[in-house]
């Protein structure tokens, strides 16, 4: 699999494949139930979705508890995450980059969740156009939110993480994207602690 990018030869190596073991079990599973739940209580029934970047599944468990009947499709780089999720919940995967994915038929729904922090800015407006076509009628979008472009250290590595206003510059790129609902996670919640993301619902007029 040949990368366009430094970020991409990470995620779909050693680092990757830590960050799937490291990432695992009941109690994440548990949070982003409670996470989608809130989305879905501002979209109703959803029938299809794609998310885009879903290692191991553990959005995809979530979604597919709260919401049995939708399709699931989803795009992940790491081959060791992306088996997980073909063997545990058997679906469709894309296993490659996301630059590299062209949707075919669109998903009612597009989902990104920590992932578009991690790509290399200047693929971002690619991304942007994907979640877009992509979707027939919501983008979700829940990242790390600075009002400027900032780089972060990640784990000791330079180049590897980026906040900025991902929501704005995409509803600024399609006019026709409506703000639907937004919020944020609190790493430190008694219940159900996420990252300290923040979310945004858009949906297609």
């Amino acid at each position: 699999m040949s990368f366009k990018t430094e970020q991409e030869k990470f995620w779909a190596g050693n680092f990757g494949d830590d960050y799937t073991d490291r990432n695992e079990g009941i109690n994440w599973i548990a949070s982003n139930t409670a996470f989608f739940a809130r989305i879905f209580k501002s979209t109703g029934v959803v029938n299809s979705l794609t998310e885009f970047g879903c290692n191991r599944g553990l959005n995809l468990k979530a979604i597919n508890a709260l919401l049995p009947d939708c399709k699931l499709n989803a795009i992940e780089i790491n081959d060791y995450a992306a088996k997980m999720v073909e063997e545990e919940l058997g679906i469709d995967v894309f296993n490659g980059s996301i630059f590299d994915y062209t949707p075919k038929t669109p998903a009612e729904m597009t989902c990104i969740k920590g992932v578009l922090i991690h790509l290399n800015p200047e693929f971002l407006e690619q991304t942007y156009t994907k979640l877009y076509e992509g979707s027939s009628k919501y983008i979700c979008i829940a990242e790390y939110y600075n009002p400027s472009p900032v780089t972060i250290s990640y784990r000791g590595h330079e180049d590897r993480l980026f906040k900025r206003d991902f929501a704005g510059e995409i509803m600024a790129k399609y006019p026709d994207l409506t703000l639907v609902d937004y919020g944020f996670t609190y790493h430190k919640d008694p219940l159900f602690p996420q990252d300290d993301l923040t979310w945004f619902l858009m949906k297609k007029n």
